[in-house]
C-alpha cells in the first residue's frame, strides 16, 4: 500500500497534491464535529483553515511502520492544529471565564436541589438573559475542551502528549482503570434519563451516531445555533452529575 506522503530525492518528506485532496474531507468532518462546542461568530472555514496545517505535518511525519492507520494519526494532529488555531484566537478572557464559573455553578445548585435545571431558571438566578447563560455555556465548551489538549506527558520527539492523544491509545487504557466504569455508567445512564428528548437526541447524534452539527441541524430541522445550544446545556447537565459521582 502507498504511503499518503511522498519523499524526494532529498530524502525530505513533502506531500502531493493528490493526498491533501484525499485527506481534506477528514478535515472538514472534524471542523464538522468541533463546531457544535463553539460560538457561531467561530467560522467553521477558520477551524478548516487551521486543520489544513495538521494535515501537512501529517502528511510529512506519518510513519506506516508503526502500524497506526494515517486517519488515526492524522485525526488528533488535525483536531490538535483547530485548538492551537483557537487558543491564538484567546476570545475567552479572565471576566468571561469567571461568568462560566458563576453559570455552571448555578446549573449544580439548581439541580442539587430540584434534580434539573434549565436555562431559563438559571437565567432567572442570575439576572442574565437566556441567550447570556446560553452563550456562556459554550464558552464554558470550548474551555473544557481545550483542556483536554493541554500538554500533559513528555516525549522524546514531541514537546509533550496531550490528554486527547492518551485517549485515542489503547494503552493508555491502564490510566483509567482507577475509575469505577460500571458505576460511572450507571449514574450516566440516570443523568441522561433525566435529560429533555431534545437533548437526549442531540447527545445520541453526536456521540453515538458521531454526525457533524450541520447534519444534526438537519434532521432535527433546527438552526445550527439552536443545537449547540441543546448540546451545551446536556453536557453541563451531564458534567453536574458526574461531578457529584466524584
Amino acid at each position: 500500500m502507498r504511503s499518503p506522503y511522498e519523499t524526494t530525492n532529498k530524502h525530505q518528506t513533502t506531500w502531493s497534491e493528490t493526498a491533501v485532496a484525499k485527506y481534506l474531507p477528514l478535515v472538514k468532518r472534524i471542523a464538522g464535529r468541533l463546531a457544535i462546542s463553539l460560538p457561531p461568530h467561530v467560522a467553521e472555514e477558520d477551524l478548516i483553515g487551521y486543520g489544513m496545517f495538521g494535515l501537512l505535518e501529517s502528511l510529512q511525519r506519518f510513519d506506516p511502520s508503526r502500524g497506526v492507520k494515517f486517519e488515526t494519526y492524522a485525526g488528533i494532529r488535525i483536531r490538535g492544529a483547530m485548538i492551537d488555531g483557537l487558543r491564538a484566537m484567546d476570545w475567552v478572557p479572565h471576566s468571561a471565564r469567571q461568568k462560566v464559573k458563576v453559570v455552571k455553578k448555578a446549573f449544580e445548585d439548581i439541580e442539587g436541589e430540584k434534580g434539573s435545571a434549565t436555562v431559563e431558571e438559571v437565567a432567572r438566578l442570575l439576572d442574565m438573559s437566556e441567550e447570556e447563560v446560553h452563550g456562556n455555556l459554550l464558552k464554558g465548551q470550548y474551555m473544557s475542551m481545550v483542556s483536554l489538549d493541554e500538554t500533559v506527558t513528555a516525549s522524546e520527539d514531541e514537546s509533550g502528549t496531550a490528554a486527547i492523544n492518551m485517549l485515542a491509545d489503547p494503552r493508555a487504557e491502564e490510566a483509567f482503570t482507577v475509575v469505577e466504569k460500571a458505576d460511572q455508567a450507571r449514574v450516566l445512564s440516570e443523568a441522561i434519563g433525566r435529560l429533555s428528548e431534545k437533548e437526549q437526541m442531540v447527545l445520541a447524534l453526536y456521540y453515538q451516531e458521531e454526525l457533524t452539527l450541520k447534519e444534526i441541524a438537519a434532521i432535527m430541522k433546527l438552526s445550527e445555533s439552536r443545537i449547540s445550544q441543546i448540546h451545551s446545556q446536556a453536557v453541563v447537565r451531564l458534567r453536574s452529575a458526574l461531578k457529584k459521582y466524584n
